[in-house]
């Protein structure tokens, strides 16, 4: 395990809840979004983590030679994936997206995101954030410590 391992896995993290908080961003400015390129109205998107396991960094105490599997070395982002929850309906005969004729005349689809449930997940990434900056603070002060010791 190296020195700076802890700031690593501190910043992986940051770095994971700065992307979700630009995503979380981007679904609350197009709340309102009714027409997209692709067609119909905007859809919310959400971010999938994962640990980072892809190369073992240490050795596990408890059986000589066996490598550790990585767990704790961190997350990546995996993808940013589009919810498929239907849209919203809301009645508005006089929107220019509204449906014209059937069953669902005179509703106008809008996005199938939800204000609170983004504000939730906001103050979840903005606290997570905060969370690995004191990680990094704590070890940087560690080390600063560390090398009064050896004055």
């Amino acid at each position: 395990m190296g020195l700076f391992t802890s700031i690593d896995i501190a910043s992986s993290g940051m770095t994971a809840e700065r992307l979700r908080s630009d995503v979380i961003a981007n679904n609350i400015a197009n709340v309102s979004t009714t027409r997209t390129p692709e067609g119909g109205p905007f859809q919310r998107s959400r971010v999938i983590l994962a640990p980072r396991v892809d190369q073992p960094f240490y050795r596990t105490p408890f059986v000589p030679g066996q490598l550790d599997d990585g767990v704790g070395r961190g997350v990546r982002v995996v993808e940013i994936e589009k919810d498929t929850s239907p849209p919203r309906l809301v009645y508005d005969p006089t929107h220019p997206d509204a449906i014209k004729t059937g069953p669902k005349a005179g509703y106008v689809e809008m996005p199938n995101v939800n204000i609170v449930t983004e504000m939730v997940d906001l103050i979840a990434a903005s606290r997570a954030y905060e969370a690995n900056a004191a990680i990094v603070n704590g070890s940087k002060s560690m080390f600063m410590k560390a090398l009064e010791i050896g004055r």
